[in-house]
């Protein structure tokens, strides 16, 4: 790219999905846009909920963090869209990645003067670009990393990862040894938080589970969730405790120390959250029930567990089908019963 004359010359990606997970699908097409700016760095418009601050905070690639807040938040509507377009125009930026279909976020860098703008340009956002390389209208319900990936090779960037790549801050990984490196390895981390209900095996399967991968011989667990699975956390850690197996409730940690603790682990098992999508972006492999939402294929580290050709539901997927998985990767307690 040929960097903008004068002051403008930051670049700014907006990616408004809203999960942590769908932050780190973005990660590939993100860092190749950020290897073509000027500076080699970018701005991130997103959703707070992506806790892209923390989860990006040592990424080389980007520069700082803008919050969009919508559904709701003070920039729904039209008013809304005018305080968005005040905060892109105090920015300057040169150049705008849009990576989603709204026109919205097209208009608004429109408004607010942003000289280059790119996007997918499917329907009416195609009007309000200006860079020739876009999207063709079959790819309206392609998936959205998908749709990324094609607009970057689409411009001439070069995707120089395959899949997400995660950078862990130095000092959480300090952290993270000196609060649990005593702990015999391997560790595995077990994933029992869930941003919707459909999407939670629960926690007595859980704890069957727990129960099955640790004891003599067994790995450390470490069980990880949000606030909302404090008390789960409890239960399972006390049960696998009282049993002599060596687990660790470390739910509700910081992201930034998540991802450091998930790339000490050698496997992570659990929900389809984004600490699975975390766990293969930092190297390592991770076994994702997928009983309430489709099984993901963009990293070859994800193992998908599901239920039984025909079925449906968390509540069919069972211990034994992940404890299988488990073993593939040769890991689980060496007194553990064989799955049948």
């Amino acid at each position: 790219m040929t960097p903008e004359p004068g002051p403008r010359r930051r670049t700014l990606v907006i990616q408004p999905l809203p999960g942590i997970g769908d932050m780190v699908w973005h990660l590939p097409p993100i860092h190749a846009i950020a290897k073509a700016a000027p500076d080699g760095r970018v701005s991130i418009l997103t959703k707070p909920r992506s806790l892209a601050d923390r989860l990006l905070v040592a990424d080389p690639a980007v520069d700082r963090i803008l919050w969009l807040h919508r559904n709701p938040g003070i920039h729904d509507g039209v008013a809304g869209l005018f305080r968005l377009v005040a905060l892109l125009r105090r920015e300057a930026f040169a150049t705008v990645w849009i990576l989603h279909p709204s026109a919205r976020y097209a208009l608004a860098a429109l408004l607010a003067g942003i000289p280059r703008r790119i996007g997918f340009g499917i329907g009416v956002q195609k009007r309000l670009l200006n860079h020739a390389a876009h999207l063709a209208e079959e790819d309206r319900h392609s998936h959205p990393i998908d749709k990324a990936m094609r607009l970057v090779t689409a411009c001439g960037l070069t995707l120089e990862e395959d899949e997400p790549r995660l950078t862990v801050l130095p000092a959480a990984a300090a952290r993270i040894a000196e609060r649990y490196g005593y702990l015999p390895e391997p560790w595995v981390a077990v994933g029992i938080g869930s941003s919707e209900p459909f999407k939670q095996w629960g926690a007595d399967n859980f704890a069957a589970l727990a129960a099955r991968l640790t004891g003599p011989g067994g790995p450390t667990l470490f069980l990880l969730g949000g606030p909302g699975e404090t008390d789960m956390g409890r239960r399972i850690a006390a049960g696998v405790r009282a049993e002599g197996g060596t687990v660790e409730d470390a739910v509700g940690r910081p992201i930034e120390e998540t991802a450091a603790l998930l790339a000490r682990c050698r496997l992570y098992v659990g929900n389809d959250t984004g600490v699975l999508n975390m766990a293969a972006a930092v190297g390592v492999d991770g076994i994702g029930l997928f009983g309430g939402s489709p099984p993901l294929h963009h990293s070859r580290r994800i193992r998908c567990v599901a239920p039984p050709a025909g079925e449906t539901g968390m509540e069919r997927i069972s211990v034994d089908q992940v404890m299988a998985a488990v073993r593939d990767l040769g890991l689980g307690a060496a007194n553990a019963p064989e799955a049948g």
